[in-house]
């Protein structure tokens, strides 16, 4: 049985493909249009899919899609009445997208794919539920969904038992956690559905001095429900802002989206309270409902469930015993997450699928990468059969500073860079968090840098007990400290309040990376190297060896490996 999931029209389009309930293809729309939070109809993904599989449209079984649209309709019209006049310009956007397009979703699904077989939806927090639990190595958890919002729902909790998912409690729009912390995303000069890491990145720099400004927003009772003082905000009557007047009233003017090289003081304050109160809410959300659920495991998904940071004190303050968060566990996810419901949940489905890691993407042959760089006149050396020689001139050329493009088999699913799509560099060199920031990503250098980490080592540098127990580590979704003894040897990872967001990096999952380390960790007596995503600011993660060329030749990168090909400048 073949079920394809497609999520689209809000952000972060994808589709992932299941065979008998497995997992066989997914990835993001961004990946192959190289529009950085493609929303759009999924066409290139989803036929990415159907190669990735052998198959035609024709072998699938059922297409899901990882919403109900009417629903959301509803509470669009209902919002927008409730509001108007104030929200005429709204309104007008609004009907004009939903109306010409979102609307019609089961003809939209036959046009694009060609697809004449059985259409199904599934609600947008069953569908990030799903994408986590059904992923997740647990046979029942506590559920935990918190993202901006879906149709209704912006924060849905439950349980999970064999094929069943009970999303028993709910908080409904406006109010929202995610809505709140883009807010304040919007404050601090970022750009919403994408700044939200660089609130995260900046919060360690200032003090949490707001806090009881931020409460004046937000009223948060002991179980973690919420109401948010609609009159703060905007973004229920203007496409234009999130915030009000009165939100300015309270917090001064906001930041110049231009000023990104600087690190004000009071903003950083701001944004080190925003990250507290999330903490506050997701924390008594969380112990709740292991108290609610008696449940020791707890599966989050949703877009909130990307802040790496409050990930790791949920797991450690709520009282479970294990958390599992699936890579892409924002919108793009929603695709595999309503797939997996409609096979296990309506199909009557059987298999169990547990996601081990993330490198499910598109992957590209030796053979195309060099018709590329031949086509194009690129010189390179060819290390076919001789890897072992390969990874010991990195070694050297990462202990001497370099920075290296690492391109190699199946890209990473969700924004994550996780050892296929990197770019890597020295850990130990202070240097090397300017250098990369500046010279490589341009962007602002208050962004910290993730370690990749073998996961037998991990212990060693951070205050994670037993990494391979932890499921989040392998995907980057927890921020922990960095031992104190270890701060020294990692300066260029250890951010400014001593953590660090870890990647445990296995050598069944990904042995070439794994290896790379290894050597590194010989020759320099640390195994940990730095990894960011391998893409520029502005743009998605590489996906092609000609996309990995051009974000190589257009940065201060000194090194690109592309599979066995090796390019310098």
């Amino acid at each position: 049985m073949y079920v394809l999931g497609v999520s689209c029209f809000y952000h972060d389009a994808g589709a992932a493909l299941l065979k008998d309930g497995v997992l066989v293809a997914a990835t993001e729309e961004e990946r192959l249009s190289r529009k950085k939070h493609d929303q759009n109809f999924p066409r290139r993904a989803c036929s990415w899919c159907l190669k990735t599989a052998g198959i035609t449209i024709k072998d699938v079984d059922c297409v899901v899609f990882y919403e109900k649209p009417f629903t959301k309709f509803e509470r669009i019209i209902k919002t927008n009445i409730a509001t108007f006049p104030r929200s005429a310009r709204l309104f007008s956007k609004s009907m004009a997208a939903w109306l010409g397009d979102k609307l019609w979703m089961e003809a939209i699904i036959r046009e694009n794919l060609g697809y004449d077989g059985q259409v199904l939806y599934v609600e947008h927090h069953m569908s990030h539920a799903a994408s986590a639990y059904f992923c997740s190595p647990f046979d029942e958890s506590a559920i935990l969904s918190v993202d901006g919002v879906g149709e209704w729902t912006s924060t849905a909790v439950g349980s999970a038992r064999g094929n069943e998912i009970k999303l028993e409690e709910e908080i409904r729009f406006p109010h929202s956690i995610g809505l709140l912390y883009s807010a304040f995303t919007a404050f601090l000069g970022f750009e919403v559905n994408e700044g939200e890491y660089k609130v995260m990145g900046m919060a360690p720099y200032g003090r949490p001095n707001y806090v009881d400004k931020v409460h004046k927003l937000v009223r948060i009772e002991e179980d973690g429900s919420f109401h948010l003082d609609m009159d703060y905000f905007a973004y229920h009557r203007t496409p234009d802002t999130s915030f009000s007047r009165k939100f300015v009233d309270l917090f001064g003017q906001p930041r110049d989206p231009k000023a990104e090289e600087t690190l004000e003081p009071y903003y950083a304050d701001v944004a080190a309270s925003i990250q507290a109160v999330t903490e506050e809410i997701l924390i008594k959300i969380a112990k709740s409902l292991r108290k609610k659920t008696g449940l020791p495991n707890l599966c989050m998904a949703g877009g909130v469930a990307l802040n790496s940071v409050a990930n790791a004190k949920i797991r450690f303050q709520a009282g479970f015993n294990n958390v599992y968060i699936q890579p892409a566990a924002g919108d793009a996810g929603g695709c595999l997450g309503a797939a997996l419901y409609a096979y296990r949940a309506l199909l009557g489905g059987k298999n169990k699928y547990v996601m081990e890691h993330a490198y499910h993407g598109p992957e590209y042959s030796a053979g195309e990468a060099k018709a590329f760089f031949d086509k194009e006149g690129i010189l390179y050396q060819d290390f076919s059969g001789k890897d072992s020689a390969l990874l010991d001139q990195l070694v050297d050329r990462i202990t001497k500073g370099q920075v290296i493009g690492w391109y190699q088999g199946k890209c990473e699913w969700g924004p994550r860079a996780l050892g296929n799509r990197s770019i890597i560099a020295d850990a130990g060199k202070s240097e090397m968090k300017d250098v990369v920031n500046r010279k490589i990503k341009f962007r602002e250098p208050f962004r910290p840098f993730a370690p990749s980490v073998l996961v037998d080592r991990a212990a060693d540098y951070f205050d994670l007990p037993n990494p391979a127990a932890h499921y989040p580590g392998r995907f980057m979704l927890y921020v922990v400290p960095v031992k104190e003894a270890a701060r020294d040897k990692l300066p260029a990872i250890t951010h400014v309040d001593g953590s660090g967001r870890l990647q445990c990096v296995y050598s069944e999952h990904n042995p070439r990376y794994y290896d790379l380390i290894r050597r590194f960790g010989q020759a320099s007596g640390v195994s940990a190297i730095l990894n960011t995503s391998f893409n520029l600011k502005g743009e998605p993660i590489v996906c092609s060896p000609e996309d990995s060329f051009r974000t190589f030749s257009r940065s201060g990168m000194d090194a690109l490996v592309v599979g066995s090909l090796l390019v310098t400048k």
